[in-house]
Protein backbone atom coordinates (compact mmCIF):
# COMPACT_ATOMS: atom_id res chain seq x y z
CA UNK A 1 0.00 0.00 0.00
CA UNK A 2 1.33 3.42 -0.95
CA UNK A 3 1.48 5.95 1.88
CA UNK A 4 0.90 9.66 1.31
CA UNK A 5 2.32 12.34 3.57
CA UNK A 6 1.46 16.01 3.53
CA UNK A 7 4.02 18.58 4.58
CA UNK A 8 2.79 21.98 5.69
CA UNK A 9 5.78 24.34 5.60
CA UNK A 10 4.47 26.85 8.13
CA UNK A 11 5.98 28.20 11.33
CA UNK A 12 4.69 26.50 14.49
CA UNK A 13 3.89 23.21 12.70
CA UNK A 14 5.23 20.02 14.24
CA UNK A 15 5.14 16.24 13.83
CA UNK A 16 3.35 14.15 16.43
CA UNK A 17 5.68 11.22 17.10
CA UNK A 18 5.54 8.18 19.33
CA UNK A 19 7.81 8.67 22.34
CA UNK A 20 9.26 5.17 22.19
CA UNK A 21 9.98 4.71 18.48
CA UNK A 22 10.00 8.36 17.31
CA UNK A 23 7.70 7.20 14.50
CA UNK A 24 5.61 10.08 13.10
CA UNK A 25 1.88 9.44 13.48
CA UNK A 26 0.43 12.87 12.77
CA UNK A 27 0.96 16.60 12.79
CA UNK A 28 -0.11 19.62 14.79
CA UNK A 29 0.27 23.33 14.33
CA UNK A 30 -0.85 26.85 15.01
CA UNK A 31 -2.13 29.09 12.24
CA UNK A 32 -2.14 32.87 12.29
CA UNK A 33 -3.55 35.83 10.37
CA UNK A 34 -6.23 34.08 8.33
CA UNK A 35 -4.25 30.96 7.34
CA UNK A 36 -6.96 28.77 8.89
CA UNK A 37 -10.73 28.77 8.57
CA UNK A 38 -11.50 30.78 11.73
CA UNK A 39 -11.74 34.57 11.50
CA UNK A 40 -9.10 35.24 14.15
CA UNK A 41 -7.78 38.40 15.73
CA UNK A 42 -4.16 39.54 15.65
CA UNK A 43 -3.51 38.12 19.14
CA UNK A 44 -5.27 34.79 18.49
CA UNK A 45 -4.35 31.54 16.74
CA UNK A 46 -6.04 28.50 15.24
CA UNK A 47 -4.98 25.01 16.32
CA UNK A 48 -5.07 22.20 13.80
CA UNK A 49 -4.11 18.57 14.27
CA UNK A 50 -4.22 15.29 12.39
CA UNK A 51 -3.51 11.80 13.71
CA UNK A 52 -3.39 8.68 11.55
CA UNK A 53 -6.37 6.34 11.96
CA UNK A 54 -4.39 3.46 13.56
CA UNK A 55 -3.47 5.82 16.41
CA UNK A 56 -6.93 7.21 17.20
CA UNK A 57 -8.23 6.77 20.72
CA UNK A 58 -4.86 6.77 22.48
CA UNK A 59 -4.89 10.42 23.63
CA UNK A 60 -2.13 11.60 21.28
CA UNK A 61 -4.07 14.60 19.93
CA UNK A 62 -5.03 15.95 23.37
CA UNK A 63 -1.48 15.42 24.70
CA UNK A 64 0.15 17.21 21.77
CA UNK A 65 -2.52 19.93 21.83
CA UNK A 66 -1.98 20.70 25.51
CA UNK A 67 1.75 21.18 24.92
CA UNK A 68 1.19 23.44 21.93
CA UNK A 69 -1.52 25.42 23.74
CA UNK A 70 0.87 26.04 26.64
CA UNK A 71 3.32 27.43 24.09
CA UNK A 72 0.60 29.54 22.41
CA UNK A 73 -0.57 31.14 25.64
CA UNK A 74 2.73 31.39 27.54
CA UNK A 75 5.39 31.99 24.89
CA UNK A 76 3.40 33.50 22.01
CA UNK A 77 1.09 35.50 24.31
CA UNK A 78 -2.11 34.53 22.46
CA UNK A 79 -5.38 35.61 24.13
CA UNK A 80 -7.45 32.87 22.48
CA UNK A 81 -7.03 29.79 20.31
CA UNK A 82 -9.66 28.47 17.91
CA UNK A 83 -10.02 24.85 16.84
CA UNK A 84 -12.58 23.24 14.59
CA UNK A 85 -13.80 19.91 13.36
CA UNK A 86 -15.73 18.94 10.28
CA UNK A 87 -19.30 17.69 10.49
CA UNK A 88 -19.34 14.04 11.52
CA UNK A 89 -15.80 13.92 12.94
CA UNK A 90 -16.87 13.08 16.47
CA UNK A 91 -13.41 11.87 17.52
CA UNK A 92 -11.96 15.33 16.83
CA UNK A 93 -14.90 16.95 18.61
CA UNK A 94 -14.27 14.77 21.66
CA UNK A 95 -10.53 15.46 21.64
CA UNK A 96 -11.23 19.21 21.60
CA UNK A 97 -13.70 18.90 24.48
CA UNK A 98 -11.08 16.99 26.54
CA UNK A 99 -8.64 19.85 26.03
CA UNK A 100 -11.17 22.46 27.19
CA UNK A 101 -12.45 23.98 23.95
CA UNK A 102 -16.05 25.23 23.99
CA UNK A 103 -18.36 25.37 20.96
CA UNK A 104 -18.64 28.86 19.46
CA UNK A 105 -20.19 28.73 15.97
CA UNK A 106 -20.64 26.76 12.74
CA UNK A 107 -19.30 27.69 9.29
CA UNK A 108 -21.08 26.26 6.25
CA UNK A 109 -19.46 25.53 2.86
CA UNK A 110 -15.82 25.40 3.91
CA UNK A 111 -13.54 24.56 0.99
CA UNK A 112 -11.17 21.66 1.86
CA UNK A 113 -8.71 21.56 -1.06
CA UNK A 114 -6.58 18.66 0.27
CA UNK A 115 -9.53 16.30 -0.23
CA UNK A 116 -11.30 18.30 -2.94
CA UNK A 117 -14.48 18.72 -0.88
CA UNK A 118 -16.75 21.31 0.72
CA UNK A 119 -17.74 20.69 4.34
CA UNK A 120 -19.40 22.17 7.42
CA UNK A 121 -17.00 23.18 10.20
CA UNK A 122 -17.87 23.57 13.88
CA UNK A 123 -15.59 26.08 15.57
CA UNK A 124 -14.55 25.89 19.21
CA UNK A 125 -12.75 28.46 21.32
CA UNK A 126 -10.35 28.32 24.23
CA UNK A 127 -9.40 31.59 25.91
CA UNK A 128 -6.23 32.17 27.88
CA UNK A 129 -8.36 32.87 30.98
CA UNK A 130 -10.11 29.48 30.68
CA UNK A 131 -6.76 27.77 30.01
CA UNK A 132 -5.26 29.33 33.16
CA UNK A 133 -8.27 28.23 35.25
CA UNK A 134 -7.88 24.65 34.04
CA UNK A 135 -4.16 24.50 34.85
Amino acid sequence: MKKTFFCVPKPETYAIVLKTSKKPIGSIGLLFNGDGIAPIGADEAELGFWVGVPHWGHGYAPEASRRLLRHAFSDLNRTAVWCGYYDGNLKSKRAQEKIGFIYHHTIENVNVPLVNDVRTAHMNLLTRERWNCMA
